[in-house]
């Protein structure tokens, strides 16, 4: 068995925020469990391992599949009656692979013996192995999102309850779920987000010292893994026996309504949806209290509750960042220490109200902190204009046509455009079924989903089809059952067919030249395309974003799920110079090869904002139109909006429509919102 890098030894960076909060969820699991957030190589999965070497080690029935705790009188075991005692054994650490199945999750039929013998037994999934242990999810934002649901309905009930392939049970549930990710590869849906209990960011130590401290410990344990830790086997038993304290304090905590009422005015400062932050706040209060020893809540208990419970259920879009105003905190906490709450009643004394005047009877009084801190709607009016002076299409601009401001070294840096507020669009979901990667938005057949039939190919066993096949053929076999068994042949092996949805990538091409910045179109595209952001990342899409001015495109996004990096690139592109059409096709063009060379299954849809006018260098717009013909070929379905305006007009947008054979949407026709629907209905 390989050997764990104790917790004790993993270095943090300032306030040890993970390590505190991978505690408090030990300590009490109905917290709903901690999500880790951080770049790689920030030991987010060091510290999960490591924590669960230093849980107290736990009673069962020796034989015991579902782990049940035999003082508990209230649970029962699918496996049960047992006639021996119960034994001790380590906490479990159970790992869920980003890949797993349903069945692996909840359980299924045990194969074996329904194959060999006939008989119905359950075999169980990881959730009841994971039951009074740990649960840890790497890479918990790829997970497929029915799976998340499940594990998390789990980890708030305590309890699974399985129906399927003619087996009814129910058995219990309670685990610690820890989550890591990495922002970068994409978000969490707010749903998803919000059952989390806990949340923390980490991040590399920036202090040289930390630094040096952390590879000196990893070369150390790499080079003598056993001496190592048994340097931290005194610190490691330190943290065990405080768990176990903390642990039997737990329901001893008790909590004034001034600390109730305390927490409740932090969360609606916050503006924090729902009830569940007031909830989670108070019982993460009353882990920290029993892990400082204290059997009262106090302010700095809240506090550092406050700090690990709120931050990412404060997050209005997927644009915010994450984090907590420590000092609109404090002002809302005060300096006061919060009063005691008042003592419980004697069962020998009768239940009348404190006499002030009684000798025996004392006013509560405030105590010290026990403590330290742990841890726009349409174009407007100025946006029109007459369009008369615009030379044709195949001569360049005369004096009178309205010139491109210039860009380079001695041009003015023109101010980059701002996006307005995000808006849900409506859903669009494509006729038919694809078979793209797992998302939210279309039909798609795949691995995940609901289970809609069975067939000869490829994928996941359908025990129940197989066994029904086989069946329907013992009698022209001729021998029926041989001594029990069920005769199989490859023949009779059924596969399922699941129903779910798949993610498409949405490509937009963007017109960033001095005449867009002019008539101020870029606003509305950086607000629409924020707001496929916003539905994109929840529907597991992704968005990519080329931008062309001067003489040259850029890929401002690359296929993306992760929205913050998005936001961060589309409120830096600047706008300004002439229009180089043609190198923005051929950029999306080749964005477009790649991603169907990485992901050949993906669906992509180009939207092209523009007005059609191709400035830069001789024969642009004829290069521009050779290089739609190329798309056109390639079969990539697309959308042109037009942003030419006023009385008069070119249809410069209206002939590369006809090139790149996609739809033509009128700017005039098209608001955000209008655009955000064509962007969604047209993914086909």
């Amino acid at each position: 068995m390989p050997t764990i890098y104790p917790f004790s030894a993993v270095v943090s960076s300032g306030d040890d925020h993970l390590g505190l909060a991978l505690l408090l969820t030990a300590i009490s699991p109905s917290i709903g469990g901690v999500l880790v957030r951080g770049d790689k190589g920030t030991a987010k999965s060091t510290a999960v391992r490591g924590l669960a070497e230093i849980l107290p080690w736990i009673e069962v029935y020796d034989g015991d599949r579902y782990s049940i705790d035999p003082r508990d009188p209230a649970t029962t075991s699918p496996d049960g009656p047992f006639t021996s005692g119960p034994v001790t054994r380590p906490v479990r650490l159970v790992e869920l692979p980003v890949g797993a199945t349903e069945d692996r999750l909840l359980g299924s039929l045990h194969l074996e013996k329904a194959l060999t013998a006939g008989a119905v037994e359950f075999e169980p999934g990881l959730l009841a192995r994971a039951h009074r242990g740990v649960l840890y999810v790497d890479e918990v934002n790829l997970l497929h999102d029915h799976l998340v649901d499940l594990l998390l309905d789990a980890a708030a009930t305590g309890t699974v309850t399985i129906e399927r392939d003619g087996v009814s049970l129910s058995h219990a549930a309670r685990f610690a779920l820890i989550g890591t990710m990495n922002p970068e590869e994409g978000e969490l849906r707010p749903q998803l987000l919000d059952r989390f209990g806990l949340t923390v960011e980490v991040a590399a130590p920036r202090d040289p010292a930390l630094r040096v401290e952390v590879v000196r410990r990893r070369l150390a344990f790499d080079e003598d893994p056993t001496g190592f830790v048994a340097r931290y086997a005194d610190e490691q038993q330190n943290l065990t026996r405080r768990i176990a304290a903390a642990r039997d304090l737990v329901g001893r905590v008790r909590v004034s309504e001034a600390a109730m009422l305390k927490i409740a005015e932090v969360c609606a400062a916050f503006e924090v949806d729902g009830l569940r932050a007031d909830i989670v706040t108070t019982r993460a209060a009353i882990a920290h209290a029993a892990w400082a020893g204290r059997d009262r809540v106090t302010r700095a208990d809240i506090r550092v509750a406050a700090l690990l419970a709120l931050p990412h259920r404060r997050r209005r879009n997927p644009f915010d960042a994450p984090g907590l105003d420590e000092d609109l905190l404090d002002r809302i906490l005060g300096d006061d220490e919060l009063p005691d709450p008042p003592p419980e009643p004697d069962p020998g004394r009768p239940d009348d109200p404190a006499d002030p005047a009684d000798p025996d009877v004392e006013a509560p009084a405030p105590s010290p902190d026990g403590g330290p801190d742990s841890c726009d709607s349409g174009p407007d009016a100025s946006e029109t204009g007459t369009g008369g002076n615009d030379a044709p299409a195949d001569e360049a601009p005369s004096d009178t046509t309205p010139q491109d401001p210039p860009v380079g070294p001695g041009a003015p840096t023109p101010e980059p455009a701002r996006a307005g507020t995000p808006y849900r669009p409506r859903l669009f979901t494509v006729e038919g079924t694809g078979e793209g990667a797992p998302g939210r938005r279309s039909r798609a057949l795949g691995a995940s989903g609901r289970r809609i039939g069975s067939s000869r190919g490829r994928g996941s066993l359908h025990l129940v089809e197989t066994l029904r096949a086989a069946a329907e053929r013992q009698a022209v076999r001729g021998t029926g059952l041989l001594d029990g068994r069920l005769r199989l042949d490859p023949s009779d092996l059924r596969t399922a067919i699941r129903e779910g949805r798949e993610a498409n990538l949405l490509m937009f091409c963007v017109d960033a030249s001095g005449s867009m910045a002019a008539r101020r179109r870029m606003e509305q595209v950086k607000t629409a395309v924020l707001s496929l952001l916003t539905d994109a990342y929840r529907r597991r899409d992704r968005v990519a974003m080329v931008a062309f001015r001067g003489t040259s495109a850029d890929v401002v996004l690359p296929p993306t799920g992760s929205v913050e990096v998005a936001a961060a690139r589309l409120a830096e592109l600047a706008t300004g110079g002439r229009t180089p059409l043609a190198e923005g096709l051929l950029a999306a063009s080749e964005v477009l090869r790649r991603e169907r060379l990485r992901e050949p299954r993906v669906r992509p849809l180009l939207v092209v904002v523009t007005d059609g006018r191709a400035t830069a260098g001789p024969g642009a717009v004829g290069r521009s139109r050779a290089v739609a013909d190329h798309l056109a070929r390639l079969a990539v379905p697309s959308v042109v909006v037009d942003c030419e305006q006023g009385p008069l007009r070119l249809g410069l947008a209206t002939s590369l429509a006809a090139h790149l054979r996609a739809e033509h949407v009128p700017m005039a026709q098209v608001s955000a919102d209008g655009l955000v629907d064509v962007v969604t209905g047209r993914v086909a």
